[in-house]
């Protein structure tokens, strides 16, 4: 698979997740959420400015050939650090997609390294982040990841990496996989699987405290066992809780990253 063909997946898999609803609290066409300061046009003009990036990371995965993947990281998050100026420059400094320049980034990175070296995407991200939090965590206190590690020991976005994203890996590539239907039903009930088991950062962050998180599970699980968002009983449950989200300001961000990368992986994959 070429670079140009991951990079289109890639803007793809952007696209995709903004287009899907309604989802609890974040931005699509019909509504924005918690999110008043954004709508499905800055996340479009935003998707758009990181094509020379995904194809950046492309590029740097197909011409890798150390020894040590996490040299490759290196180079990646140099890229990275010029993409969020370009994301910024497009949105006015609203952060629409800081998180999938880490996530999504690094699947298009370790992508298109695996097309010469046939390894796994996961176990190759695994080696590109190994020792991450630890680099990155716990020194300082500036960003919410920092804060949120140093108060409630979560390692956020980093740890996900570190660990080669198991959530995408073993529960949302598998579920979207034998999901059947329509393509927006498919990726939320995808979304909600993906919020029934993660430690959202971005919602902890939103609520201010971590007691947010078993709530939001059994909120997912519910709609799950309700048969998700193809039966009237989910499409119910789904609209309520995009109300509570918005009332109470609480935003599914991190979710959101790993619906991105699930959706990447799946075109990847042929799954989608």
């Amino acid at each position: 698979m070429a670079v140009e063909e991951i990079t289109r997946n890639a803007i793809k898999a952007l696209l995709y997740e903004v287009v899907t609803n309604p989802k609890p609290g974040l931005v699509d066409p019909v509504d924005v959420g918690s999110h008043p300061d954004m709508n499905v046009y800055l996340f479009i003009d935003s998707s758009l400015s990181l094509k020379s990036y995904f194809r950046q990371a492309a590029k740097i995965g197909a011409d890798f050939s150390g020894q040590d993947l996490r040299q490759m990281f290196e180079q990646l998050r140099q890229a990275g650090i010029k993409a969020e100026e370009a994301m910024f420059t497009a949105t006015n400094s609203v952060n629409t997609h800081k998180g999938a320049i880490f996530s999504l980034g690094l699947f298009v990175c370790a992508s298109s390294y695996c097309q010469n070296s046939h390894q796994d995407e996961f176990e190759v991200i695994q080696q590109m982040t190994k020792g991450l939090v630890e680099r990155d965590l716990g020194k300082k206190k500036d960003t919410a990841g920092e804060k949120q590690f140093l108060q409630y020991g979560k390692g956020g976005v980093r740890a996900e990496a570190e660990a080669g994203y198991p959530l995408v890996r073993d529960v949302a590539l598998p579920f979207l996989a034998q999901t059947k239907g329509e393509l927006n039903a498919r990726l939320l009930d995808t979304l909600m699987k993906i919020v029934s088991e993660i430690e959202d950062s971005n919602l902890i962050k939103r609520a201010g405290n971590i007691e947010v998180i078993s709530w939001a599970h059994n909120q997912a699980k519910k709609y799950l066992a309700l048969g998700g968002y193809g039966t009237q009983a989910g499409k119910h449950f789904m609209l309520e809780l995009n109300s509570i989200f918005k009332e109470k300001n609480y935003s599914l961000g991190g979710s959101a990253d790993l619906l991105i990368i699930t959706i990447f992986m799946a075109l990847q994959r042929g799954i989608l």
